[in-house]
């Protein structure tokens, strides 16, 4: 699936992938945030996705070429979680709205994990 810009000279289609890849980026660069997770089904514990695959851990939803995503990430231990997820939440929806042209109505941020740095 995909969401699409018009304009006056044609259509634009951006995949759900390069969104969430775009969505990725804007919340591995908030402080605090250390990567994207992904849940392994069989023991359910998360696990931190490299750079290359980190829109596994993103699901995009367009509903009338509006965005609805939700992250699933891995943040620092020590950190305030509701600060640090509502500067995602605002990073994100900034970002991606700039790049795309595209209205973002919602920016979920779940956090699969701590990570402890010794």
């Amino acid at each position: 699936m995909s969401a699409e810009v018009k304009n006056e000279r044609g259509v634009i289609r951006i995949s759900n992938n390069v969104i969430a890849k775009l969505a990725g980026y804007a919340a591995t660069k908030c402080y605090g945030v250390v990567g994207m997770a992904t849940r392994n089904s069989k023991d359910g514990l998360a696990s931190l996705l490299k750079k290359e695959s980190m829109d596994r851990g993103i699901k995009i939803k367009v509903v009338e070429n509006a965005l609805y995503i939700a992250l699933y990430v891995i943040m620092e231990y020590g950190v305030n979680i509701g600060t640090v997820g509502d500067i995602v939440k605002n990073s994100v929806k900034y970002q991606v709205e700039e790049m795309t042209g595209l209205e973002v109505r919602s920016v979920t941020v779940n956090v699969e994990s701590i990570r402890v740095h010794r």
